[in-house]
């Protein structure tokens, strides 16, 4: 094989190879662009099948009202509250013979909690255990006042505390779990005034 032959075939496998790596590449964006496009559609889905949920205050009787309006499809839910704080109390520095970091974890900061040993809430009234309801059902959870901490000292400890969250939202996690489908972490500010919350905001009653 001469010069001219060896530079040709050498051209024609560096050509050769080129295509091939150009189709690799174009195979391989291809199969990201449906990859893209697959999960786009699942987390649309997804959300479109976010639980619709609504939740209540009954002050006088003490009670959480949870209520189930859909989607239907999705059947029975698994469903796990969490009472939040006020605000991010772990970024707030601490000071000089304050409490620590794990006497203020052990605080409800806000108006309600769980009413321990009831409903399955745990002993500082933060979290229920999961219960199921299916769209339309609904579910009563008992309430209790917060407790002050005990650096609320003083004969007006009690009532600073109460007149601290004398209006507050009750600022609550709601996990959902069903079947065939990626849990919802929804978030919900239930006024103290009767109204319903629905997915972190407040409608009629």
């Amino acid at each position: 094989m001469g010069i001219a032959d060896t530079s040709i075939a050498a051209a024609s496998a560096a050509f050769s190879g080129l295509a091939a790596f150009g189709a690799w590449k174009a195979s391989r964006q291809a199969n990201d662009t449906a990859a893209s496009v697959a999960q786009i559609e699942r987390d649309r889905w997804h959300n479109a099948l976010t639980p619709q949920l609504r939740l209540r205050l009954e002050q006088s009787d003490g009670l959480l009202y949870v209520r189930v309006d859909g989607p239907a499809q999705l059947g029975r839910l698994s469903i796990r509250l969490t009472i939040r704080d006020d605000f991010d109390r772990t970024r707030v520095p601490g000071l000089a013979g304050g409490p620590t970091p794990d006497e203020i974890a052990q605080v409800v900061w806000g108006p309600y909690r769980f009413r321990p040993g009831v409903d399955g809430a745990d002993q500082l009234g933060r979290t229920v255990t999961p219960f199921p309801l299916e769209a339309g059902d609904r579910a009563r959870l008992a309430l209790d006042p917060s407790v002050k901490p005990a650096w609320y000292e003083g004969t007006d400890g009690e009532e600073r505390w109460r007149r601290q969250y004398q209006n507050a939202t009750i600022r609550l996690w709601a996990d959902c779990e069903a079947e065939g489908h990626k849990s919802w972490r929804l978030s919900f500010g239930i006024t103290q005034d009767g109204r319903w919350a629905q997915t972190g905001r407040t409608v009629g009653s």
